[in-house]
């Protein structure tokens, strides 16, 4: 009961706070991912981001947004066009970076059975870069993470490095990792449907699909040696304290 009481208060408190994000509201893509966990009482999200690709130059003087000394020259969460980067290189004075960021996700839950599960549901989803981290002070953040990542360099010290031929490149390439980050976020939004829904009788979801948990799912399927996976907010990062980083047990896949 104890432990309970403290996850409500904790979730009370985070929930409550405002969202510090540059956007300052959660990512159109994710609103019901994030929606569904926070109606759960089970979980409750303490960052997150659909994804992004972003043009970021690292020792510009610019007025423009700023994250620690770097600006922000372009950033979208949808698919990016030519146009953009040349129009961000025009702007830049320093080293720009054209960056692609899958989506992310972090999630207190209430237990650790309940981030198992998660993690779980986001294994099966693509998203195979995720953990379980278990911080001194018994939080347990989950965080659904993927690799296919991308960061080029543009420009050093004003100058640019590539030809606006291998920006049509890159912009491309981005492209299609952005279409492969949302079909796997909807991929996860199914398999949470019927993972929390079955788990939690509380949860606010709808057109649940499937009966069987994930996590049940899939650990039967390792101890089988097959089987097919799942059929169908804030943008900050966590601080040290939320995530038990460096002072907790990491338990990653």
């Amino acid at each position: 009961m104890e432990v309970e009481n403290t996850f409500r208060q904790w979730k009370k408190q985070c929930l409550n706070k405002m969202d510090f994000s540059k956007k300052g509201s959660v990512d159109e893509d994710i609103e019901n991912i994030v929606s569904m966990l926070n109606d759960s009482e089970k979980y409750f999200t303490t960052s997150s981001c659909s994804g992004r690709i972003i043009v970021i130059d690292g020792v510009s003087d610019s007025l423009d947004v700023q994250k620690q000394d770097c600006s922000w020259l372009f950033v979208t969460h949808q698919k990016c066009q030519k146009m953009d980067l040349v129009s961000a290189l025009e702007r830049s004075s320093g080293d720009v970076i054209f960056k692609f960021e899958p989506f992310v996700l972090h999630v207190q839950c209430r237990q650790l059975e309940d981030a198992q599960l998660l993690h779980s549901v986001a294994i099966n989803s693509g998203f195979r870069n995720s953990g379980i981290t278990v911080g001194k002070k018994g939080k347990i953040i989950m965080a659904v993470r993927s690799t296919h990542c991308l960061e080029v360099p543009l420009s050093h010290k004003g100058q640019v490095l590539v030809s606006t031929d291998y920006i049509e490149f890159l912009v491309e390439v981005a492209n299609q990792k952005m279409v492969e980050n949302l079909r796997r976020i909807e991929r996860f939004f199914e398999c949470l449907q019927s993972a929390v829904r079955h788990e939690d009788p509380h949860c606010k979801s709808t057109d649940v699909k499937e009966e069987k948990s994930v996590y049940k799912r899939r650990r039967k399927r390792t101890q089988d040696g097959g089987g097919q996976a799942c059929q169908s907010n804030k943008d900050s990062a966590l601080s040290d304290e939320d995530s038990g980083l460096g002072n907790g047990m990491d338990l990653f896949t």
